[in-house]
């Protein structure tokens, strides 16, 4: 079990690593040749496909996941299921087009786009059972390849058609070819074709957990783009697209670290699910490493900001940079959240789950009440930062309680982590905002110094405090890299 988790581990992160310098590498090419409004135009887009994407799905996936025996009825069911509903959400939005784009500033550019770039429910749905069984067995390496194949078509086919002056129309096929290709590679891989139909008994069995997923997703959903919906809505487009940059600079590192745990550990713990004390073992190990991996990656991404920003961009973004490290921090808490969430999924407390996201949304409904009036998007994600904060306490609360695990357990198992990594990151802003670097004018060439040197020097400290505070999991990773897993 060791072994064969510890190499889902390995292609969890090569899929991640992959793909993040892919998306990053393509992403950054398109922000330096199209403009804010460009990616305004598709972040107004993307409120609404996230919705789509969520009823296509409707919880199932988790629930296919959940199941300790899946049988060949239920991925066919779910399978037919997916792509009825694609479908039908497909048809209602296509033609909502010209009310979607009465709402967001009465842009009439927005009709053709969501037209088109709706396709990627149908195309989305095809792969949900073709993932989820990989994800089943553990056998990250086929989904790794199709993000890896996908990823490279489709931004081949956006930074084309952006040197071509297509604007917001290169995002749009960048996003339906990622679809078409991932979907097209998993099935001609995946080794499954269904053999049978939509089976009401399976539907039902499914539902029961699958409803439970879908409510609390639901509500994240609506609440993870109320922010764009309000900035694109009542402030511009082009706010709404520094707004969409800073996210999705962001999330490289918490959606990254949030989908290897997730794709990781939660298979493993639904099968000592019933072993209390192995599922208490695997939950302190699950946490430190978590710690491990996810402080010093975020926290270090939000000390590199400027630095990180001006090498790609120059002073292009520069309106995207608070926003982006103060989103940054606010990860944390969204990674841990949902790892806390997963733990109450693999022990099948799935309507726990709805009750973190009540918490979760009605802090973020208080936030926005809070801070919209001063009209400042900065002011508006502080907001979201405090909510998050507020959430991950009570989230840890009620986790600790559904576990038995207690509180303090929970914290002592990533507070040597987080020492280390805070530590590091304010030793790292001191070295680089020291003026060392003053007599270099150009933006670019002082943000990639800067850059460089927090690195080296941010990766050192860290390396350093961890051999200080004695984390068993540097030693583990030292370990792992050396091939010892592999005897």
């Amino acid at each position: 079990m060791k072994l064969k988790t510890a190499r889902t581990l390995k292609w969890n992160a090569i899929d991640r690593i992959s793909s993040q310098v892919l998306y990053a590498v393509t992403g950054v090419i398109l922000a330096r040749i199209l403009s804010p409004e460009d990616f305004g135009l598709i972040g107004a887009l993307l409120v609404f496909q996230a919705f789509g994407i969520l009823f296509v799905d409707s919880g199932f996936g988790a629930a296919l996941l959940q199941r300790k025996e899946p049988t060949e009825k239920d991925y066919s069911t779910v399978l037919w299921f997916n792509l009825s509903v694609s479908v039908i959400i497909y048809l209602i939005l296509f033609f909502s087009a010209p009310l979607i784009a009465d709402i967001f500033q009465g842009d009439k550019r927005l009709i053709p786009l969501s037209r088109v770039m709706f396709l990627t429910f149908i195309l989305n749905g095809l792969a949900i059972v073709q993932t989820n069984r990989l994800m089943k067995s553990m056998d990250v390496k086929r989904i790794a390849i199709s993000n890896t194949v996908g990823l490279v078509v489709s931004g081949a086919v956006g930074i084309a058609l952006a040197l071509t002056g297509a604007g917001a129309w290169a995002l749009v096929w960048q996003y339906v070819s990622l679809a078409a290709v991932k979907s097209g590679w998993l099935w001609l891989m995946g080794g499954w074709w269904p053999k049978t139909g939509l089976y009401l008994e399976s539907l039902k069995k499914i539902w029961r957990i699958g409803l439970s997923v879908f409510s609390s997703s639901a509500l994240n959903t609506f609440f993870q783009y109320i922010y764009s919906f309000i900035i694109g809505s009542l402030y511009s487009l082009s706010s709404l697209g520094f707004y969409t940059q800073a996210d999705k600079w962001s999330k490289i590192g918490s959606a990254s670290i949030s989908q290897i745990l997730t794709s990781s550990f939660v298979p493993l713990l639904s099968k000592v699910q019933d072993d209390n004390e192995a599922f208490h073992r695997y939950v302190t190990k699950i946490n430190r490493f978590t710690g491990f991996i996810l402080f010093p990656v975020m926290l270090g991404i939000a000390a590199l900001g400027a630095p990180l920003f001006h090498t790609l961009f120059e002073s292009k973004w520069d309106a995207a940079i608070l926003l982006f490290q103060i989103l940054s921090v606010r990860g944390i808490f969204i990674v841990l959240v949902s790892l806390y969430s997963n733990y109450l999924l693999s022990i099948g407390y799935a309507k726990r789950l709805f009750i973190i996201e009540i918490v979760k949304d009605g802090m973020i409904v208080i936030a926005v009440l809070s801070t919209i009036w001063f009209k400042s998007v900065p002011i508006l994600v502080w907001g979201q930062f405090g909510a998050s904060l507020i959430t991950f306490l009570i989230s840890l609360w009620l986790v600790c309680r559904a576990i038995g695990f207690s509180w303090w357990k929970m914290c002592a198992d990533i507070l040597p982590s987080f020492s280390a990594a805070f530590i590091s990151s304010i030793l790292t802003l001191i070295i680089i905002y020291s003026g060392l670097f003053s007599r270099i004018h150009s933006i670019q060439l002082l943000g990639s110094i800067q850059l460089c040197i927090g690195l080296i020097v941010g990766s050192g400290l860290y390396i350093l405090f961890c051999r200080l505070f004695h984390i068993a999991e540097m030693r583990e990773a030292f370990s792992y890299l050396l091939g010892r897993f592999r005897k």
